[in-house]
């Protein structure tokens, strides 16, 4: 585990974020194999080159709300992670893959709450307490599906897919940490 982040922050390492639900670099192959990239192909890079929640991003690309699926998650003192995918409402159609690893400190009880009912997405949770954020992307990726990916994406493994590694300040403080890989 690591530790908190600090106002210094301004990379999110994909790494730790992976840490959290897979075990070393054998199991992060499961995952898939994650490249740094900088020129995405449309709609990746409308979708993920921006400073924006990716909820309100994934619901005006696909047309549709979105609901959370939680696959795993975990607590670990003030540290709270979730290994998720976003669905779409009516078509139940697979759109987003990530995780989410925050202070449970940075966050009111009643927004915590909420976020731990596991029934709502983040960013929608974020913006109906108005809490007062920013998103800063910190890194794009190209993503090769391996077995789990592929499986939570319902995209053949090896598929290209593309992804980010993104920040959320709450109230100017830096408090949660994404991955978030679009299909």
């Amino acid at each position: 585990m690591t530790s908190g982040l600090s106002r210094d922050d301004s990379l999110v390492k994909i790494e730790a974020l992976l840490d959290e639900f897979y075990d070393s670099q054998t199991c992060w192959a499961k995952l898939g194999r994650c490249e740094s990239a900088t020129d995405l192909p449309q709609p990746y890079d409308s979708l993920l080159n921006h400073n924006k929640h990716m909820t309100v991003t994934v619901e005006s690309h696909h047309g549709e709300t979105v609901d959370v699926v939680v696959h795993r998650f975990h607590r670990h003192d003030n540290w709270y992670a979730r290994e998720i995918t976003l669905q779409t409402t009516g078509s139940k159609k697979t759109v987003q893959y990530g995780i989410v690893r925050l202070n449970v400190d940075a966050l009111e009880p009643e927004v915590w709450k909420r976020i731990e009912s596991q029934e709502t997405p983040l960013g929608r949770v974020l913006i109906e307490h108005n809490v007062l954020r920013k998103v800063t992307l910190c890194e794009l990726w190209k993503v090769t599906a391996g077995e789990s990916l592929a499986q939570m994406l319902q995209v053949p493994q090896g598929k290209v897919v593309y992804g980010r590694t993104a920040l959320i300040y709450c109230d100017g403080e830096p408090a949660i940490e994404l991955l978030e890989i679009v299909s």
